[in-house]
């Protein structure tokens, strides 16, 4: 773990707690999604992702929220984990399309998710294309903290 995420992920488990006595679904879902994105970035074994997406996952279609636009960013990052660790799981995110025709925000993620996994098999020339979308569309999107610094990093390096 990388010593200031790693901090921050019990903070994540006491907002996810206290959302779901108070029956705050969405808050605990963002909690959920936050340090879940925390312990991607911080390097936890992609098999534990695994499965850390696979609750998300269960909580939120359980609560109805299986339009959720985090859902969707959620099963991007789950596709990227499972191209890394190797398997043939597919991940469909039947909503993906028409969000990202209608939603820069999701565009926007999902254009550094694809940026992101280019980069890691070694594909720059996609990498780069992803990288320029992703600016193409960020002005009209949502900010992102962790796709922000993440895709800086990763524009520098390319």
């Amino acid at each position: 773990f990388v010593e200031p995420i790693q901090a921050a992920l019990e903070h994540h488990n006491d907002g996810y707690a206290a959302s779901m006595v108070t029956g705050d679904i969405f808050n605990a879902l963002l909690n959920t999604i936050l340090k879940d994105s925390c312990m991607y970035v911080a390097g936890v074994k992609l098999q534990t992702m695994r499965e850390e997406y696979d609750k998300f996952e269960r909580l939120a279609k359980e609560n109805n929220q299986s339009k959720s636009i985090l859902l969707v960013q959620v099963q991007q990052v789950q596709r990227d984990v499972l191209r890394l660790i190797g398997s043939d799981e597919e991940v469909t995110i039947p909503e993906e399309e028409k969000l990202i025709a209608s939603n820069n925000s999701v565009l926007k993620s999902y254009c550094f998710r694809n940026a992101h996994i280019s980069f890691m098999f070694r594909s720059y020339d996609d990498a780069k294309e992803y990288v320029l979308k992703f600016y193409e569309c960020r002005e009209n999107a949502w900010a992102n903290l962790m796709v922000t610094h993440v895709n800086h990093a990763l524009y520098t390096g390319l």
